[in-house]
């Protein structure tokens, strides 16, 4: 009888050895490597599964679209999301802290396809089907017509969902709970996670069904397993939050059938998770208006315009090295902008301690903020507030520039609908000007920050080098 042989993979990043170690070589994570069998498992080899060589069917690109179509929640900001709801014979990745209300999300969603006459089923490998009603009730879903199981086999788990009409929707709560008979190794591991991925991915190109897959995250905020598995998947979403708001963020990462970095706004209530039709509104309340380092960032995300508050204070540092604290922005971004205001500008900031956070836990990951950091940073340091009723939006070069940035037409829209007058920017086409709205262009940063010391209490530079 033939050895079974195995490898020693890393739980944290998939990376394969052919001996045990303490320290993975590839990630420098600690006791993350097991050891697994090679002759098991998806991919294991031609002795492992024997498909007998028979030819699939060809078809031509051009023809129907109807297995295709999407199943549309009529919840607006998960549709949005995902494109326009749920695509037939799609599997996707949802990712999240715990406790952020992922759970809380999928069950509204499988409530909303069951009262319009879909069949969906939820699967949870870690509730019991008496908590999942509990759940349900606390949430007022009680009545909705959802199939529930309690199953972490998923040979029983494809054999239930083969047995009967063809679900609409599948949700299985989580995929690290999962475990297959094809692999010999615990539950959560990475063999096992890529193997129940694949398995889940591939019901769903054969019966039609939209596969949801929820999974856990690391310490770094990414979907624990193997990043082959949101390879495999067609769309990943992450559920993000933060423990002290009220509001979560349904942000996609990856959309085969729509776009990406588009972003959904849910409020957590005691009633369940709540849609903001306004979150500009939302993110701008209880704002400061009259206080020095408030900028008012014009923001976009996927097709969706925000309007987001950038706070900063600077403060005298009474360390040898002063401290830089960024929430919701890249620190490396951040120091950026503060060479270009030391050199370029001639501003003297950098012997001072610096806090910088994005108003209401957002993060933002895009160059248009630079000009309303910028602007932050300087109104602390001079304490001279900015106008309450303008927004800034620009991108900052290394030789001292202000780059226009893409969809300044409907940022301006954006502002216009919430109240603001006026906007500073770089250069603007004319047909996103907006009628009856202030347009300020600046060519260079120093201009800008020239205007804002103006009205400041106390000097930033030498008067020669404006």
């Amino acid at each position: 009888m033939a050895k079974s042989k195995s490898n020693f993979v890393c739980q944290a990043c998939g990376a394969v050895t052919t001996r045990w170690q303490g320290r993975c070589d590839a990630c420098g994570e600690w006791n993350t490597i097991v050891e697994e069998m090679v002759d098991s498992g998806i991919g294991a080899g031609p002795k492992a599964a024997k498909s007998g060589g028979r030819p699939t069917n060809l078809q031509p690109l051009a023809g129907e679209t109807e297995s295709a179509a999407r199943v549309v929640t009529g919840i607006a900001e998960l549709d949005r999301v995902t494109g326009g709801g749920f695509v037939k014979g799609s599997a996707l990745l949802v990712g999240g802290d715990p406790g952020i209300g992922k759970s809380t999300l999928l069950l509204q969603s499988a409530a909303a396809l069951a009262n319009k006459g879909k069949r969906v089923i939820y699967v949870s490998g870690e509730e019991a089907v008496a908590q999942v009603r509990l759940r349900a009730q606390r949430l007022g879903l009680g009545e909705a017509g959802v199939l529930l199981a309690a199953e972490t086999n998923v040979e029983i788990i494809l054999a239930t969902l083969e047995n009967g009409p063809a679900p609409d929707l599948v949700i299985i709560d989580s995929i690290q709970t999962l475990w297959t008979d094809r692999v010999e190794s615990a539950p959560g591991t990475v063999t096992q996670v890529r193997t129940s991925a694949q398995a889940l991915t591939r019901l769903a190109k054969k019966t039609g069904a939209a596969v949801v897959l929820v999974g856990h995250v690391t310490k770094d905020g990414q979907i624990a397993g193997p990043r082959v598995v949101e390879h495999m998947v067609d769309a990943v979403l992450y559920f993000e939050g933060d423990s002290s708001h009220t509001f979560r963020i349904l942000r996609g990462v990856k959309n085969r059938y729509g776009a990406t970095d588009e972003i959904g706004v849910f409020a957590m209530t005691e009633r369940g998770l709540e849609q903001v039709a306004n979150p500009s509104a939302l993110f701008l309340d209880q704002r400061d208006e009259d206080a020095a380092g408030s900028a008012v960032f014009a923001g976009m995300e996927g097709t969706r315009p925000l309007l987001i508050e950038i706070q900063a204070l600077v403060a005298p540092s009474p360390l040898g090295t002063p401290r830089r604290a960024v929430v919701g922005w890249d620190s490396q971004r951040l120091s950026m902008v503060l060479a270009v205001l030391e050199t370029r500008c001639g501003v003297r900031i950098g012997a001072n301690d610096i806090y910088l956070n994005v108003a209401g836990g957002l993060k933002i990951s895009e160059p248009a903020a630079d000009l309303a950091v910028a602007a932050a940073l300087i109104s602390s340091l001079t304490g001279a507030p900015l106008p309450k009723e303008a927004v800034y939006f620009g991108e900052i070069s290394l030789a001292g520039g202000v780059r226009p940035v893409s969809h300044a037409g409907l940022r301006l829209r954006e502002a216009q609908k919430l109240g603001f007058q006026s906007v500073v920017t770089g250069r603007v086409n004319t047909v996103d000007k907006t009628a009856g709205f202030e347009v300020t262009e600046f060519s260079q940063l120093s201009e800008m920050v020239g205007r804002i010391a103006a009205n400041g209490k106390k000097p930033v530079a030498e008067p020669e080098q404006w």
